[in-house]
């Protein structure tokens, strides 16, 4: 995929929708969703100069916008030196051929676009796997249209210049795409193999796992800061952060459990994305608890949230317990303030609230235990067969003292031992 960076200056380009009564709902294009593009596009080092919304009743298998469209999108763009049209729905390969060729400029969708801003972003060995096999996922039907210049054989019939081993060529590169994409696939396997083994250990050690999710730029990072001291990058802009970050947090002097922050989710989401960054979001089937942050301050989270709660069911989590933090409540401006058992208000900037979501997070995961290191003495010696039967001790030693125990209990049992616990 091409940086759409070019040093210090931004690539100008024209941005198009089309909401099509053929469409479904999810699928259209609206003033959010193209505001929404636009600030992708932003993201991804560009500036929109100019943008097009299209209705009608089902889109037009070429262009796919229309010819009239075309036309005023790429007046719009050659009025402002554009050199990028970025379509905020998924072209087919022959729509991106056909308007490459009408506009005379490069052509993206909504799914290369964001599949452009996660190459850039990701930073770890695994993020840097899932992007590639996304990417070439995405290009694998999308090669013909790079060997249009070819005829598909030799033949008299070709014109002069263009008689080539054009069809040779595709399926070579057909081939070799394949064998890349066998490649990452196996790899991201052993990522999950990895994974269960640490989970196996989590689970062994009962470690409970709470999992941040939401949407793109919902303050998750930011969260995951203030509830540990992480110093994980927050700025305002989408997919800030890509690759899963894991830090324990103290929930209580009972309770300790591992947060982690997971990519954010967004409407069309490319699903070369979701299916490629299963290793890394599948941990949320396997979470203990999830923390649905959303931004109380735009106005589109309840979409926003359906969003992520589709995802979620998508992902194989919709059972997982699950609290919703409506986030930046501090400029939160809706005279309707969300409410219920399994909702927080918090700022994540400020810390306002947080300290009623760790008690609703200590709530949730009291039933979970934790790992103690215990002295006891030997006339509380009894208190070994309490353990055995309450809790598992997994390490012991006899000194002259008394017992030291490594042992996993209940929060329950844990207050009858404190008086035992040692760091």
């Amino acid at each position: 995929m091409e940086q759409l960076v070019k040093m210090n200056e931004k690539e100008k380009a024209v941005i198009a929708g089309l909401c099509a009564d053929s469409m479904k709902p999810r699928d259209r294009s609206t003033d959010e969703s193209m505001d929404e593009l636009e600030a992708l596009l932003e993201t991804a080092g560009g500036i929109c100069l100019g943008r097009v919304l299209q209705n009608r009743k089902s889109p037009e298998p070429r262009t796919f916008i229309g010819e009239g469209k075309v036309e005023e999108l790429k007046e719009i763009a050659q009025n402002n030196d554009c050199t990028l049209a970025v379509f905020d729905n998924e072209l087919s390969p022959s729509q991106m051929r056909a308007l490459t060729e009408d506009m005379g400029m490069r052509v993206l969708d909504r799914s290369s676009l964001i599949l452009d801003i996660f190459a850039g972003r990701a930073r770890t060995r695994e993020g840097r796997l899932q992007v590639e096999l996304a990417q070439y996922k995405y290009l694998l039907p999308r090669l013909t249209g790079m060997w249009k210049h070819l005829v598909s054989q030799t033949g008299t019939s070709a014109p002069i210049g263009t008689r080539g081993p054009g069809e040779t060529q595709l399926e070579t590169d057909r081939r070799h795409i394949r064998r890349k994409i066998t490649k990452l696939e196996d790899e991201l396997r052993e990522v999950i193999r990895t994974r269960d083994t640490q989970r196996r250990l989590r689970e062994k050690n009962n470690i409970p796992v709470v999992a941040l999710v939401g949407y793109t730029n919902a303050g998750k990072s930011t969260l995951l800061n203030k509830l540990t001291g992480a110093d994980v990058q927050a700025e305002n802009r989408l997919f800030d952060t890509l690759d899963t970050t894991t830090r324990r947090i103290a929930i209580s002097e009972v309770q300790e459990a591992l947060i982690s922050d997971t990519v954010g989710f967004i409407r069309k989401l490319p699903h070369h994305l979701v299916d490629a960054f299963k290793a890394t979001l599948e941990e949320l089937k396997y979470a203990d608890l999830l923390i649905h942050v959303i931004d109380a301050s735009s106005p589109e989270w309840q979409e926003q949230a359906r969003v992520v709660d589709d995802l979620i069911i998508e992902l194989g989590a919709g059972n997982t317990p699950r609290l919703e933090a409506f986030n930046k409540c501090d400029v939160f401006t809706s005279d309707v303030r969300p409410h219920g058992e399994n909702i927080v208000e918090i700022s994540a900037k400020t810390g306002q609230g947080t300290d009623v979501l760790l008690k609703k997070i200590e709530e949730n995961l009291s039933f979970m235990k934790k790992k103690v290191f215990l002295h006891l003495p030997y006339d509380k010696a009894s208190l070994l067969e309490v353990i055995h039967n309450e809790g598992a001790v997994t390490d012991s030693q006899y000194l002259e003292s008394g017992i030291e125990l490594e042992a996993i209990v209940s929060p329950r049992l844990f207050e009858k031992l404190r008086e035992y616990v040692v760091e």
